[in-house]
Formats: structure tokens, sequence, C-alpha cells
């Protein structure tokens, strides 16, 4: 049985470009608790496209999980402000809550 992690993995070898497959990757590291290993795809995904914010939320988790929260404020930032811009209420709140958390 092909885990989650190398089932995308293999889908990015295929198709490096891919951002869905990139942020598939990254979740299914996050979630095998290989933190560290899923920041270069989530970099890549907020890269990718300026308007998507779900990379950018798990990318400010994941930098201030490893310590990194210097580097975590910015994505963390830029994802309130497409929230508030997409009228997204409920990531705008944790958004603001984890940035109070930040300071």
């Amino acid at each position: 049985m092909t885990s989650r992690v190398e089932q995308f993995t293999a889908a990015v070898a295929r198709q490096p470009a891919n951002e869905l497959f990139r942020f598939s990757l990254a979740q299914a590291l996050l979630a095998g608790g290989r933190t560290a290993e899923a920041v270069s795809h989530l970099e890549f995904c907020v890269a990718a496209k300026a308007e998507w914010m779900m990379p950018r939320i798990l990318l400010g988790k994941t930098l201030a999980q490893l310590g990194r929260v210097a580097d975590a404020r910015a994505p963390l930032e830029s994802a309130l402000r497409l929230a508030i811009e997409q009228h997204h209420e409920d990531p705008e709140r944790e958004l603001r809550a984890l940035l109070m958390d930040l300071r």
C-alpha cells in the first residue's frame, strides 16, 4: 500500500510545476510529522498563486511550529489580507489570533 507522501512525491516528480500536487504533498508531510520537509512545497504554492490563502496559512503555522516566528509573520499577514478581501470570516479570526500570539 502506497502512503499519501509516496503518492504525492511521485506526482510531484512527474509534474514538479503542479502547485496542487505540491500542496497535497505538503499536507501529507505535515500529517506525517515531517514538518520541515513541507516548507519548500508550501513556499512553492505561495509563490505560484497570489490569491491562494491556504498555503500561506499552513506556511505561517509551519514556520511558527519550527520556531521561525519572524519568518512566519509575513505569510500569516498575507493570508489575513486575503481572508479579508475574500470575505473568509473564520480564517480571518484565526489569523488575527495567530498573529497576536506571535507578538
